[in-house]
């Protein structure tokens, strides 16, 4: 008989996770040393400070989930860079709303010339975009240009990663840029750190993710944090599939979207169900849901 071992670490990709690793103060110099892989040199990271504007992110689960850094670069320039976990819904269209609070919040009282500091927005996905499923390149850096491919604003960039196209091993471990990326994807799988993980930012990162060294208080909201996020992948995963086999019938195309549309639904009102039973407010559900008091109500 197979003995069960517990999770020694956090899953960085729940929201919990997240925001405990690369969301506050403590943690910060994690969040610099990742950062700095995306952005260019004149914009290496020396100092950054978290906002406090809470109305980001329409739900609960957003505001865990999505949040901006005043950044100072190595030149004394300041600029924004704002960090999102995204999730697959709707995706495009939420990074791009999202990444207009960073901008509108730089206006200022009485008269003002309009000049903008850089925004960055970083995506981490735990998804592959459905037009990049054939391609291997798993960074993308999207910037406003002209027809002709000349940058037309250079202060706007969106830089997306997507982590499922990311298959190294351990051993095959080279740079800095693989162990975050192996970390992003297998930290919840480890028991100890591995010896290609050996430096000081790795060995804090390890010490801040250990599950054991949480308070009571802490270990449950993680444990709800995990159990959303392994329902919510679920879903989407399920409707894919539904998606698949509906469009063998009616063509690949429609059948996703209707499949996926059709069985985000359900999952959605499975996942409220179990939120329901935990205890959780239907207020908070809907929320975290989308979905109306009336049907969480009903369920």
């Amino acid at each position: 008989m197979t003995t069960h071992i517990p999770d020694k670490y956090i899953n960085p990709l729940t929201d919990f996770g997240f925001k405990k690793l690369f969301g506050s103060e403590p943690n910060k110099d994690l969040l610099i040393d990742f950062l700095n892989l995306f952005l260019p040199s004149k914009h290496t990271i020396r100092n950054l400070t978290y906002t406090k504007n809470e109305h980001l992110g329409e739900t609960l689960l957003d505001r865990k989930a999505i949040f901006d850094i005043y950044c100072e670069s190595i030149t004394g320039e300041k600029f924004i860079v704002e960090v999102q976990k995204a999730k697959q819904t709707y995706f495009k269209d939420r990074s791009i709303y999202y990444a207009t609070f960073p901008v509108q919040e730089q206006a200022k009282r009485g008269d003002w010339n309009f000049k903008l500091a850089a925004v960055y927005t970083i995506s981490i996905l735990d998804f592959i975009f459905d037009e990049h499923q054939e391609e291997d390149n798993l960074l993308h850096f999207v910037e406003l240009k002209t027809q002709d491919g000349k940058v037309f604003y250079d202060k706007l960039k969106f830089i997306y990663l997507e982590l499922p196209k990311f298959k190294k091993t351990e051993k095959e471990l080279v740079t800095h840029f693989d162990k975050w990326l192996f970390i992003f994807r297998h930290l919840a799988e480890l028991q100890k750190r591995p010896k290609a993980l050996q430096e000081r930012i790795f060995k804090k990162l390890f010490e801040a993710a250990e599950i054991a060294r949480f308070s009571p208080t802490e270990r449950e909201a993680y444990q709800s944090s995990l159990k959303y996020y392994r329902d919510l992948k679920n879903v989407v995963d399920t409707s894919k599939e539904e998606g698949l086999k509906e469009g063998e019938e009616i063509g690949i195309e429609k059948g996703l979207k209707q499949g996926l549309e059709q069985g985000l639904k359900q999952g959605l009102k499975q996942v409220a169900k179990n939120l329901k039973e935990e205890g959780m407010t239907t207020s908070v559900i809907a929320q975290v849901t989308g979905l109306s008091e009336t049907e969480i109500e009903e369920l």
